[in-house]
């Protein structure tokens, strides 16, 4: 029962979410709502403690083995596969603003009190296997162009892949295989990991919801991707200073794209947990037990 469950949802959410058309033109307001939401609950700080310290243990690996350098840039590229994953919590800080409730950054850890808890993890386990292939993929396609030897120093690696037939090679074959893994990775998760926070519907029913949403919005995915990669690019320029910024809004405005795409569940719970109930004495009893007498 519990992986029914985590594959289908309760009874209670058997409904099949409704999926309606977005122009391209809306995700100017999406990306506006996102910013503001940044702008409400700025978690800038979150990103930058997260981010360099990732970083400098990647630099530090290239630095003692050479061996890492050809998968510096599909690690570094491949972190866009499970950034749906990664932004759950800005999902739900989101979430939570919309419906008025607390937004104090600790509720970002309210996630792991869903019922979907289940379903996110499964899910989530999806994206860290589609990493862990493009990976494997990209290693495979750097040793059929330069071999199984590592590079002899990171000038040496730099000058093979930008001014030799193999190295373009492999910029033009790996940059269309990681093209597709981006695809697969935004048809499964555009409006996946949002819809399991607002609806305990399972992971077979949010996976196929979101390649509905694809499907029925083509254009206005492929916009969105674009904006996603074109925004990711800009932020990681000025030494990745700019993704402290990027990557809540994006999070951010990941939710309101759902909200825009998939019809909203008037039954939809607001929260997790019930509000702490108001301390009350033994003097109350028993006029407590009726609650048409308290005050």
């Amino acid at each position: 029962m519990a992986y029914a469950h985590i594959l289908v949802g309760t009874r209670a959410q058997a409904n099949v979410p409704t999926v309606r058309r977005v122009a391209p033109a809306e995700l100017l307001p999406v990306l506006r709502r996102g910013l503001d939401d940044f702008a409400a609950m700025p978690s800038h700080a979150v990103f930058l403690c997260v981010i360099y310290p990732l970083l400098g243990l990647l630099l530090v690996a290239l630095t003692l083995d050479y061996s890492v350098l050809p998968l510096a840039f599909p690690l570094v590229a491949g972190f866009a596969l499970v950034g749906p994953l990664a932004a759950i919590g800005l999902y739900e800080l989101s979430r939570r603003r919309e419906a008025g409730l607390d937004t104090n950054s600790i509720h970002a850890f309210d996630v792991l009190r869903s019922r979907s808890l289940g379903a996110i993890i499964a899910l989530g386990l999806v994206l860290m296997a589609i990493f862990l292939v493009w990976l494997a993929v990209a290693q495979a396609i750097y040793v059929a162009n330069f071999g199984y030897a590592a590079p002899a120093s990171i000038r040496a690696f730099v000058d093979g892949v930008l001014f030799t037939p193999a190295g373009w090679t492999l910029i033009v074959v790996g940059s269309g295989v990681g093209f597709l893994f981006a695809v697969v990775v935004l048809t499964i998760s555009a409006v996946s990991f949002p819809l399991l926070l607002d609806r305990d519907v399972g992971a077979a029913v949010a996976l196929a919801t979101s390649v509905r949403a694809v499907a029925a919005n083509p254009l206005t995915m492929a916009a969105w991707g674009l904006i996603v990669a074109a925004l990711l690019v800009v932020g990681s320029l000025p030494f990745f200073l700019g993704l402290t910024v990027v990557l809540p809004v994006l999070g951010h405005a990941t939710w309101h794209l759902y909200r825009a795409i998939v019809v909203p569940d008037p039954g939809a719970q607001p929260q997790f947990r019930p509000e702490p109930t108001s301390y009350r004495s033994a003097a109350d009893f028993p006029a407590a037990l009726f609650p048409s007498r308290r005050d």
